[in-house]
């Protein structure tokens, strides 16, 4: 049986990031995924420079052989209505293709890689853990997304969670599309639903476009993405078809989660743990935190499966995230005709102080936090 003292499950950001900050700790690290790499994920593909410092990540290096798009600002807009342009005049985030910034990541984290290895078996032996009958590790890292199978044979029931559902397509556009696409890649795109229960966006890297639209309520997405196509096409952004269908995922918002995150040597980050903003539903920041704070967490417990890991974890967790405190704007929602919701989406989002302060710095960038110092 193959021995590890860490085995994680996921080879996404959450996981080779808990597995980069273990590089040098002495400790064995072990990473499954059912998956080979690289390989497709669907996601509108932006991190913010605190991703780039946390990482370490050497951005003239990683432009050389990956895509790594400047984004400068954002058009935001109540879907159809007027739309508000903030130019930042430096780069506040940076367009990547997901297929090569895991594999980047995955790469170079330094752990023992299994790919094309599915998590079938979870047993606990004495004070750690039996996987696939096949793997013996003192601790196990869920990092496995929204269905991970850690969280999964832990107890939850992903079923029964309220989730955000999201479709997305990704492609490489021909010169014509180039031509015709008025999306200019320094300025994505977003355009919010009337109910503001969703958004819709357009994010231009290099030659790829990535296009998409995620809902709080799954059932009316399919009408929303029609909607969308409509508006795009009418509107002159996306003047011609897409080369092929949108393809969907789920995830928890954070605060919305019930999971149990950190039990008998057992943790789960990243979208295993619902960590994603729940003003945007951005998952990458949350997802590479939460692995770089489960590996402090081992750490500091010094590899063991004990009490003190589970409670330092989760305290980390509690101080990096803190209490969940929705905008108002959310909240009152809830309790208002969606007639009169609709009409204060469009004046709000009009405003380029509100665009700007609210939604831009606050809800997608999360200017008022600092990087995390591990």
């Amino acid at each position: 049986m193959d021995a590890c003292d860490v085995l994680i499950v996921g080879g996404g950001p959450a996981g080779s990031s808990c597995a980069w900050k273990l590089r040098d700790s002495g400790l064995s690290v072990v990473i499954l995924d059912r998956q080979t790499f690289p390989r497709d994920k669907v996601c509108g593909g932006w991190i913010t420079p605190p991703v780039i410092e946390e990482l370490e990540i050497d951005v003239e290096e990683y432009s050389r052989c990956h895509v790594l798009q400047n984004i400068q600002g954002f058009r935001t807009s109540r879907m159809g209505s007027r739309e508000i342009e903030t130019d930042y005049g430096r780069p506040i985030s940076y367009g990547i293709r997901r297929c090569e910034f895991d594999d980047f990541l995955l790469k170079r984290c330094g752990a023992r890689i299994h790919e094309g290895v599915a998590l079938t078996r979870l047993q606990q032996s004495g004070e750690g853990w039996i996987v696939n009958g096949q793997f013996k590790a003192r601790l196990v890292i869920g990092a496995g997304g929204h269905f991970c199978p850690v969280a999964r044979l832990r107890g939850a029931n992903a079923r029964h969670e309220v989730s955000v559902a999201a479709q997305e397509i990704e492609f490489e556009m021909t010169e014509a599309q180039r031509d015709r696409c008025s999306i200019r890649p320094e300025i994505p795109e977003l355009y919010f639903c009337p109910d503001m229960r969703g958004y819709g966006w357009c994010v231009r890297k290099k030659n790829f476009l990535n296009i998409g639209l995620g809902r709080l309520d799954p059932h009316a997405l399919p009408n929303y993405l029609a909607a969308f196509g409509t508006f795009l096409k009418k509107a002159r952004k996306i003047p011609f078809d897409l080369p092929a269908k949108m393809v969907g995922h789920s995830y928890l918002l954070y605060g919305r989660a019930k999971r149990n995150v950190a039990e008998d040597g057992a943790l789960l980050i990243g979208d295993a743990a619902g960590l994603a903003y729940s003003q945007s539903g951005e998952g990458i920041r949350p997802a590479i935190e939460s692995g770089l704070l489960a590996a402090k967490a081992i750490l500091a417990a010094s590899g063991a499966n004990s009490p003190i890991l589970s409670e330092t974890y989760r305290c980390l967790l509690a101080q990096r995230f803190g209490k969940v405190q929705e905008e108002w704007t959310f909240n009152i929602g809830r309790h208002l005709p969606a007639r009169l919701v609709s009409s204060l989406a469009r004046i709000l989002l009009a405003n380029q102080w509100f665009s700007r302060h609210v939604i831009l710095d606050r809800w997608f960038l999360h200017c008022d936090e600092p990087t995390l110092v591990c």
